[in-house]
């Protein structure tokens, strides 16, 4: 067994790469978040003989209403097993070095190599419905990609074999499929587009691993539309996300639990958390979640085709910005004002932007009545829309600004023959 407890509990995003867009839910503030009561208005003291102590008679009634949230939810939330294929040695091999204890270093050993499935993170998922035999959970993909196998983990300890119904990477959320038999609470979704700031949020997960499975944290909802870049595994921005802040403690293993208000609905799925800004300055209580608005429409599409349909304009592009002034002026002709945008360096057969009649060097400025200025930001612009809507692109070509309408399609099939 290889350093599986470095690698057990090694997911939440700690840096801002992320998923998600949408809004966040209302939650509903008036409901008591804590009365305390005593019993007893007088604290009897302990003797002073020898100096002995005692304990005292008071009995303290704490109705709470996110003690009610928990242990109305706590049973929805499960531990989340990433197994994994590791090369595994035996023998005397493996325990020495490669030494058999013989004086011939080239006689027979009695080592053998293997590989088998073992541990390699865990997360956090949320059930949130059953159907027939089976049971759906929410997580994040980051929880669960590479995986060879998924195994979660239920509140009472029951140890359960999962099936991968669908993954979404530019969300960064994924389905889970388990049998029903042993499901006993199924969580239910809020609106997000009635959260407030201020108002509280419980986040329930796993922190650090299965071994600190259902931990209950609390805080507020810091932000209900904060922006941030998303980003793939090799680092590259690759979009931006709104995401819910919230200043509940949210560390590696809570990835992919659920963030709830105090009517115990479910207002998003925990993400990722900011550890540090981009100097290196460390910074606490920055936790992001995916809001639920956008998880409902995601794992619906996820369940029903296994993977997100999304537009593609069909093009492969540059950001304008990463190109010289004197090239901006001399090969794209663009004005000396233009220096923000997408430059289009290939179109292909069949694509949206061939059909409406954009060619290699154009620059794309609007799609869809939204300002672009990066790949970054066209991407989130881009998949605002769905298959098959029309949206109005404005460009320069040769100089002069453009408009066109480009009806989307499906990601391009025929990427084969570029036109120039």
């Amino acid at each position: 067994m290889a350093n599986n407890s470095l690698v057990k509990v090694a997911v939440t995003a700690l840096v801002a790469g992320l998923l998600g867009g949408g809004i966040a839910y209302g939650g509903i503030n008036y409901l008591s978040n804590n009365n305390v009561t005593t019993s007893s208005t007088s604290v009897p003291t302990g003797s002073n003989k020898s100096g002995s102590t005692s304990t005292a008679n008071v009995k303290v009634n704490v109705s709470s209403q996110a003690t009610k949230v928990f242990k109305d939810n706590k049973a929805a939330v499960v531990s989340v097993i990433n197994l994994q294929k590791q090369s595994t040695t035996s023998g005397w091999s493996g325990i020495l070095g490669g030494a058999d204890g013989s004086d011939d270093d080239s006689s027979n050993s009695s080592s053998s190599s293997n590989s088998k499935l073992q541990e390699y993170s865990e997360g956090s998922g949320l059930i949130y419905k059953t159907s027939g035999n089976a049971a759906y959970i929410v997580t994040n993909n980051h929880v669960v990609s590479g995986s060879n196998a998924i195994q979660v983990i239920m509140s009472n300890g029951t140890k359960l074999s999962a099936k991968l119904v669908g993954t979404d990477a530019v969300t960064d959320l994924a389905v889970l499929k388990i049998n029903s038999a042993k499901v006993t609470k199924t969580a239910s979704f809020g609106n997000s587009d009635n959260i407030e700031v201020g108002e509280n949020a419980l986040a329930i997960g796993s922190p650090l691993g299965s071994n600190y499975a259902t931990t209950l944290t609390e805080g507020i909802v810091s932000a209900k539309k904060r922006t941030v870049a998303t980003t793939n595994t090799s680092g590259q921005q690759t979009g931006y996300a709104t995401v819910i802040q919230t200043d509940a403690a949210i560390n590696p293993g809570n990835s992919g639990g659920p963030l709830f208000n105090l009517a115990g609905q479910v207002i998003g799925i925990n993400s990722m958390k900011l550890s540090s800004d981009s100097s290196g300055t460390s910074v606490e209580g920055m936790g992001f979640a995916i809001p639920s608005n956008e998880v409902v429409k995601i794992i619906n599409e996820l369940v029903e085709n296994g993977e997100v349909v999304r537009p593609a304009l069909g093009v492969a592009t540059y950001n304008l910005s990463s190109i010289s002034a004197s090239d901006r002026k001399s090969v794209l002709k663009l004005p000396t004002s233009v220096t923000k945008g997408v430059v289009i360096m290939k179109t292909y057969a069949g694509s949206p932007a061939k059909a409406a009649g954009l060619s290699k060097y154009d620059v794309i400025t609007e799609l869809g009545g939204k300002k672009i200025t990066s790949l970054a930001n066209l991407r989130t612009a881009l998949y605002d829309h769905k298959v098959n809507d029309t949206v109005t692109v404005k460009y320069y070509h040769e100089g002069s600004l453009k408009t066109a309408n480009m009806k989307l399609t499906e990601t391009t099939k025929t990427l084969t023959k570029q036109s120039n």
